[in-house]
């Protein structure tokens, strides 16, 4: 090995050794905005939740483009946009996040069934009940194709769609879902 050689080595080994200690440092630092986003967004200071839920991720997305941690941080600041009524702010935040995590998941993963959650809220707060209807039919059949039709999160998606039932006038269909609800969390709470 020539002397030109190993000094290029030493120098991929140290850029490697610094990259990994500097993304380790990022991590800490994103934990630290995100927290302080969520008791700003609690108390309602929307300002500074926004600033701190931003700083998260920039953290975030310097630890890589595709992360889980980049899609948690891109739903919290969307989600503190959605509090402001910034609609049209959140909307890309949450599909950005919704797309990562069906990469990175898989489309059949439960984090998956979650996050289809965030857009259809938000299209039903803005009263877009047509495009809100179809995530929240795929998260609760992802629900129940992965947990059985008897879990507690699938009660959980049955309330979310039969609020957006009840939003769009159909009485009767959310109620059929909101007794199936109601018996699994009694089934569950019987255990």
């Amino acid at each position: 090995m020539t002397h030109r050689t190993l000094a290029r080595l030493l120098v991929t080994v140290l850029l490697i050794f610094t990259a990994a200690r500097w993304a380790g440092a990022q991590a800490p630092a994103r934990q630290t905005y995100k927290a302080a986003g969520m008791k700003a967004q609690a108390a309602g200071n929307y300002a500074e939740a926004e600033r701190n839920f931003s700083l998260a991720l920039k953290a975030a997305e310097e630890l890589g483009p595709e992360g889980r941690q980049l899609a948690d941080s891109l739903i919290d600041l969307a989600s503190v946009y959605q509090d402001q009524g910034k609609y049209d702010a959140a909307e890309p935040l949450y599909k950005r996040s919704l797309a990562i995590y069906e990469k990175a998941l898989g489309a059949d993963h439960t984090a998956v069934a979650t996050s289809l959650n965030n857009p259809a809220l938000l299209y039903q707060a803005q009263g877009k009940y047509d495009e809100a209807e179809p995530f929240f039919k795929r998260s609760l059949a992802m629900y129940e194709k992965a947990l059985g039709a008897d879990h507690p999160s699938v009660a959980t998606a049955l309330e979310n769609y039969a609020s957006l039932l009840k939003a769009m006038k159909r009485d009767a269909e959310a109620e059929v879902l909101l007794k199936r609800a109601a018996a699994i969390r009694a089934r569950a709470s019987s255990k």
